[in-house]
């Protein structure tokens, strides 16, 4: 039973196709660690179109795997999106980094990747 991630939703885009929930878990630990580097770095950076492209290419995919961080991710984005140099993320980064690796590794074990 996974603890960090959940598969209903994937599991009904994919209308039983086990095959394409492997590919779409694979594609997860494939993009997602990527982005989550790009955001562990660009935050602190205080890049905030990185910022930016990096959140909002990994909403969808956070979103369909409900990690459980989609606000604090989208406030990450908003961060980015809108320059809001008076505002600190560095939390919200931290709890969507932790889901990010916690999930990633749940996702490896569960599908021997």
């Amino acid at each position: 039973m996974s603890e960090y991630y959940k598969l209903h939703r994937v599991r009904e885009m994919a209308e039983g196709d086990e095959d394409f929930v492997a590919a779409l878990a694979a594609a997860f630990i494939e993009e997602v660690p990527e982005d989550a580097e790009r955001l562990r770095k660009s935050v602190p950076g205080g890049d905030f179109y990185e910022t930016y492209q990096a959140a909002h290419k990994m909403k969808p995919t956070i979103d369909l795997f409900e990690l459980g961080v989609l606000d604090a991710l989208i406030e990450v984005q908003d961060w980015g999106k809108h320059e809001q140099e008076d505002k600190d993320v560095t939390a919200q980064l931290q709890t969507v980094l932790t889901a990010v690796d916690n999930a990633v590794n749940e996702i490896k074990a569960d599908f021997g990747l």
